[in-house]
């Protein structure tokens, strides 16, 4: 007995425990003359078939047996008489149920006391069964290797279409995956879609996923998705379950639970335990350790599309804050405009993935001050007419620089960048667009820097009290700013001064 064994079977059945009784496979017999169930009743009374019994359903009518069928969609096997109420009653039941029922699991057998009612080989090539008898040839072995044939044809089948649904099932989780943005929605994904494999509610199942990078043999697992109250803490028998799979290298098949184990072409270890309430069949384990395999890939593609997010992001804010040192602002304008701009995007409804490339993109609204000379840029004073014309133009220049990038990021900081000057009246610039002329990235970053702006203190002018930029904004609401956006920066004032306190000068 190995290690693996030893620490598993802590929590499998002892023989004084009850095994769960194996579900029957349910055989319907349908035929007119009582001692035809009867007989049948008793040569198959002890029958079992990969141990599960066997349980006989009786009809003695072709309508009978249809709301028998109805009633039993997971019936294997009927042993189908043709002469019943009519001459074809068999025949017609036959078609009843592949065509009106469209059950074709379900295995037919015909077994008939008048041959010549119903031509065998006509029979056989004009009606969906899987075979043809004679009662006078039916003995009891007959019937037994008849029944053996007939469970085994209907469980391949079974299996067939289980693995085909969950390889359905396995796609669309993939699908699933592919669709995520982020970490957050990847892991609380997860355990819904297991629970989905699996046909169960999420209460039923335990889940989670973990991932070890650690570059030597010791466990150190990150923990990205698991539905017990504290994901970072698992259960000590759990943790000694994966840290026993690690060991060994290879995924974990039993009736109490599964660990699926997945490296990654990085190094990294993934493992993915869930159990239930109930046994976990094979075909429960090829779906999970099919679904492992993808978590595991779904997770590096993922955490590879934050890593460059982020780089994205640092970047966006290495080349806001140069620009705003430039002019002698402070840096943390930038980071405080781009989460004010995520924020408005998220109240105004915009999906995640749109609000989220605004506020990457935001950081970039000042990129042309870096073509204004340092005489205007930084004169503490106000502009005369030439200065403030040559200080309009950094709107344009900042739109000339990102234009040509193929980067849906830098086209946005493009429109950003030209259009944040734009006023909802139209008397703003570059172009004096006007209301939803202007892009709603440029009308969402106005707001958001002259929020800011007014907030801070610069070269110019002095911080304004937080009254004083409420008064404007509701002056300014429908002139200067989209009314809309005012009005959800007004009524949610208390998270954006979070974020105002959250970045400080």
């Amino acid at each position: 007995m190995s290690q693996n064994d030893f620490l598993f079977s802590e929590e499998t059945s002892t023989a004084e425990e009850p095994a769960l009784a194996a579900s029957p496979w349910l055989v319907l017999v349908v035929d007119d003359d009582d001692s035809i169930h009867q007989i049948t009743t008793l040569v198959l009374s002890n029958f079992s078939f990969e141990q599960r019994p066997l349980q006989l359903l009786h009809a003695h009518s072709a309508t009978e047996a249809v709301t028998i069928i109805q009633q039993q969609p997971d019936i294997a096997l009927a042993i189908i008489d043709v002469v019943m109420e009519t001459q074809h009653a068999g025949l017609e039941l036959v078609k009843t149920i592949r065509q009106t029922l469209n059950n074709r699991r379900m295995r037919l057998v015909l077994r008939t006391g008048q041959p010549g009612e119903a031509p065998e080989e006509h029979v056989i090539r004009d009606y969906d069964i899987n075979d043809y008898k004679n009662k006078t040839e039916v003995t009891a072995i007959k019937l037994k290797t008849l029944l053996y044939a007939g469970l085994r044809s209907y469980r391949d089948i079974c299996i067939i279409e289980h693995h085909k649904a969950g390889l359905e099932k396995i796609i669309a989780c993939t699908t699933s995956f592919l669709q995520c943005s982020s970490l957050k929605q990847f892991a609380s994904l997860i355990l819904g879609q297991v629970a989905f494999l699996l046909g169960l509610e999420r209460e039923q199942i335990y889940c989670c996923a973990a991932i070890n990078s650690a570059a030597t043999d010791s466990l150190q697992l990150d923990v990205i998705a698991s539905n017990v109250v504290d994901n970072n803490a698992l259960p000590p028998d759990v943790l000694a379950k994966i840290l026993q799979v690690q060991q060994d290298k290879t995924s974990y098949c039993g009736e109490d639970c599964f660990i699926g184990y997945f490296t990654t072409h990085r190094g990294n270890e993934n493992f993915l335990y869930v159990s239930k309430g109930s046994k976990l069949e094979q075909t429960d384990h090829q779906l999970l350790s099919y679904f492992s395999h993808n978590i595991a890939i779904a997770y590096e593609n993922i955490r590879l599309r934050e890593l460059m997010r982020d780089s994205q992001r640092e970047l966006s804010y290495i080349l806001g804050e140069a620009v705003e040192k430039r002019s002698k602002e402070t840096g943390s304008h930038v980071k405080r405009v781009a989460n004010y701009s995520y924020l408005l995007a998220i109240k105004a409804g915009l999906a995640e993935y749109d609000a989220e490339v605004i506020k990457l993109a935001s950081p970039l609204h000042d990129l042309g001050k870096i073509a204004i000379p340092d005489h205007i840029l930084n004169k503490p004073g106000k502009h005369d007419a030439d200065e403030w014309a040559i200080m309009q133009q950094h709107a344009e220049l900042g739109y000339q620089i990102l234009q040509h990038s193929s980067n849906e990021i830098l086209q946005m900081g493009a429109i950003i960048a030209q259009q944040h000057h734009e006023k909802w009246n139209g008397k703003g610039y570059p172009q004096g667009l006007s209301a939803d002329t202007i892009h709603i990235a440029g009308r969402i970053t106005a707001l958001a820097d002259v929020f800011d702006a007014l907030g801070s203190d610069r070269c110019y002018k002095k911080a304004w009290p937080l009254a004083q930029i409420i008064e404007l904004i509701r002056t300014e609401r429908g002139q200067h700013f989209d009314p809309a956006l005012a009005d959800i920066l007004l009524n949610n004032l208390d998270a954006f001064l979070a974020i105002r306190d959250a970045y400080p000068d």
